[in-house]
């Protein structure tokens, strides 16, 4: 990915949505604030004018000032991810703002969401090797699923397909992820906005302190019958 034709940084993904996950990408670790600092994303062209299939160029409308700030307190943190601790954290609520959505969801819809994205994981299906971030409303009706050979990617697709139809922050949504949560996905949801995250493994330690601290439900170990709720359990019904 590049900024302005400038080199940025570096991923290994699953191709597909490509644009959703620098859009998302952005947006998530801090380097633009909304859709209107977005500008154009487009692809790259050899010396001989054929398509890069790997590469992207993307142009902010965002000062040179600003984007100076943002790249030094973003890899700032970034880099650090990890051995993430209280610095970190509170360089994010610098940044993010504490979700106070009064969504509340029934245990038994918590409990279908693993199902529901099995049956819509497509790639999965096929491949057996890819992770997914599923988007869903209260009544645990799907709204959006993207698979990625990386956790992370998977999320910032979601979150990049929404933020490019101005259609974030999500505050009526649960997000369920396969894998394990870590504090860098914590960080994404909080960013769109998403007052439940959910996973079919466990949270690490910090995921859970920055969840408690910016006002979302997490919860682990989600199978079909049974879930740890680690934060803010006021959200889930019995």
């Amino acid at each position: 990915m590049r900024l302005a034709g400038r080199r940025f940084t570096l991923t290994m993904r699953t191709p597909g949505h490509d644009h959703e996950l620098a859009a998302g990408f952005l947006f998530a670790e801090g380097f633009i604030e909304n859709r209107d600092e977005l500008g154009e994303i487009r692809g790259l062209r050899d010396p001989s004018g054929r398509p890069q299939a790997n590469a992207l160029d993307v142009i902010l409308n965002v000062s040179a000032e600003a984007n100076r700030t943002r790249l030094q307190r973003n890899f700032a943190i970034s880099s650090s991810c990890g051995v993430c601790g209280k610095s970190s954290i509170d360089a994010l609520h610098r940044r993010l703002t504490p979700i106070d959505s009064p969504l509340t969801v029934q245990v038994g819809t918590i409990l279908s969401l693993p199902a529901a994205m099995r049956g819509a994981q497509e790639v999965f299906a096929s491949t057996g090797g890819l992770h997914a971030a599923a988007l869903f409303d209260s009544t645990g009706a799907l709204k959006l699923i993207r698979e990625d050979v990386g956790r992370h990617n998977a999320v910032d697709k979601v979150v990049g397909h929404l933020l490019m139809r101005t259609a974030l922050p999500l505050s009526d949504s649960i997000l369920l992820v396969s894998g394990r949560v870590s504090f860098e996905i914590v960080q994404k949801a909080a960013a769109a906005g998403i007052p439940i995250l959910t996973a079919i493994s466990a949270p690490s330690s910090l995921a859970i302190d920055l969840a408690d601290s910016l006002g979302v439900t997490l919860i682990g170990f989600l199978r079909e019958s049974s879930m740890n709720i680690y934060t803010h359990p006021r959200r889930v019904l019995a």
